[in-house]
């Protein structure tokens, strides 16, 4: 595990973020466009969809994917639940601010996803190519229990925003082009993972590096900006918070039967927190919470924590566990 940790702690992937985290922190005006961290967000996703959907095309479909889907579905609806409970145990987040962070724990980061993505494929382990329709799967159940929450103590909370909410959830445009892209990358198959071979794989580090370039910057400033806003118990939760989630990950895909990636794979999306689609969801739900909690917490704290600790950990305890 040791060995694993230092090399991606010294890989490009984590370097890069490092980079753009110590330049927000120093103050720095480095910075990436809007538009150019946009354009490499939609290559990203389209890339990992693409070659999941090549994957299942590839190598057939079976019994376990559904399963695989129900067990995260399962998850992203429990874990807030969890989250929420410890919350309020350990921090002063008041009830609706804490089902608000409580969501993002039960959702994913793509990011994350894609990170372990890149481990697993630079050590030569290979995984279910429809981890990417879990990702999916796993991205709206959280929001929705989140808003169960709030809404056990004001019935106002649940007709707010509904239509705005449900758009939000179901036409995300991050799931609409994850979900697409694998499609296609299904229908296509192998031939067509050829013909755009050079577009999608190749490049795919590279891009990679210079989006979690752009992500230290965001998530350095978030430190900077979210500082007083979140006490000792919030913070030590967002650190402990993805243990929990990947040790749940973990039981799911034993239980399923999975190889070791896809374990990985499952450990990484149940310990990821979102900080794309549940923070849109978030701010038509629930305006009334300062943004600047969930965010800090999903992106200053637990990102960078699976980021360097994380993702190596939970490679190596699918690997140990599995025999791989």
């Amino acid at each position: 595990m040791f060995d694993l940790a230092l090399a991606n702690l010294l890989s490009p992937v984590v370097l890069s973020f490092v980079l753009g985290l110590g330049a927000a922190l120093a103050r720095s005006d480095l910075s990436v466009p809007e538009a150019v961290a946009k354009a490499m967000s939609l290559y990203l996703l389209f890339a990992i969809g693409f070659k999941g959907g090549v994957s299942v095309a590839d190598h057939g479909v079976d019994g376990t994917l559904g399963l695989a889907l129900l067990g995260g579905v399962v998850l992203s609806a429990a874990l807030p639940l969890v989250a929420f409970g410890i919350l309020r145990a350990v921090s002063g987040l008041d009830r609706t601010a804490a089902a608000a962070v409580a969501a993002h724990y039960g959702s994913i980061s793509i990011v994350t996803f894609v990170a372990g993505t890149a481990i697993l494929d630079s050590r030569g382990i290979v995984f279910e190519g429809y981890m990417v329709a879990v990702a999916a799967a796993m991205e709206a159940p959280a929001i929705l229990t989140a808003l169960w929450l709030v809404a056990r103590k004001s019935e106002a909370t649940q007709s707010q925003g509904r239509g705005e909410l449900l758009h939000e959830v179901l036409l995300n445009g991050s799931i609409v082009l994850l979900i697409g892209a694998f499609a296609i990358g299904w229908i296509t198959g192998p031939a067509g993972l050829a013909q755009i071979d050079s577009f999608i794989v190749a490049p795919f580090t590279g891009v990679l590096c210079l989006f979690l370039l752009d992500m230290g910057l965001v998530a350095g400033r978030g430190m900077r900006q979210g500082r007083g806003v979140l006490d000792k118990g919030a913070l030590a939760f967002g650190l402990v918070m993805p243990l929990i989630g990947a040790t749940a990950g973990l039981g799911v895909g034993l239980l399923l039967g999975m190889s070791a990636g896809g374990i990985a794979l499952f450990m990484v999306l149940a310990a990821s927190a979102s900080y794309i689609a549940v923070p849109a969801a978030m701010r038509v739900a629930l305006p009334q919470v300062n943004p600047a909690i969930y965010l800090t917490l999903s992106l200053a704290v637990t990102f960078p924590f699976n980021l360097t600790i994380g993702l190596p950990l939970y490679v190596t305890l699918a690997e140990a566990l599995t025999g791989g």
